[in-house]
């Protein structure tokens, strides 16, 4: 099985952007426990800050992965585009926020891709990303 994780603008700067609330960890350092704790898939990560790159990604997943973890931090409250290419594609998409978007500002209670992902999960930290990748693992079982 392959899992493609995609993460949106300013998750790049993980473990030293607000620690508070999204921990001390790079994503880097992270990945590498995703591969190793589901070392029997084929995990891949990417990271941009710019929209159509994140819309490209999506496109080119469709044809080469089996889902998508995907992150679009702000994007989540304000791209059309990106909810309209989760829309677009065949496999599935499940939406991660490190944080409990609900208990944050207002805006960020809205998101335009929950409506066409599989599933959401949120303020679990990092290990939003561990339920998100297992959640395509029970429905292959």
């Amino acid at each position: 099985m392959k899992i493609l994780i995609i993460n949106g603008p300013n998750l790049n700067l993980l473990g030293t952007r607000e620690p508070e609330i999204y921990g001390g960890k790079t994503f880097e350092e992270y990945f590498s426990h995703l591969q190793f704790k589901f070392r029997k898939l084929e995990l891949s990560y990417v990271q941009s800050n710019m929209e159509g790159e994140i819309i490209n990604q999506l496109h080119s997943a469709n044809k080469e992965f089996d889902g998508i973890v995907m992150n679009a931090a702000a994007y989540t409250h304000t791209s059309v585009a990106i909810a309209d290419a989760v829309k677009a594609i065949e496999i599935p998409v499940v939406e991660v926020h490190i944080s409990n978007i609900h208990a944050r500002e207002e805006f960020r209670h809205r998101s335009y891709i929950s409506p066409h992902a599989k599933g959401v999960i949120f303020g679990f930290g990092l290990k939003g990303y561990d339920l998100a990748i297992e959640s395509f693992i029970e429905e292959k079982a």
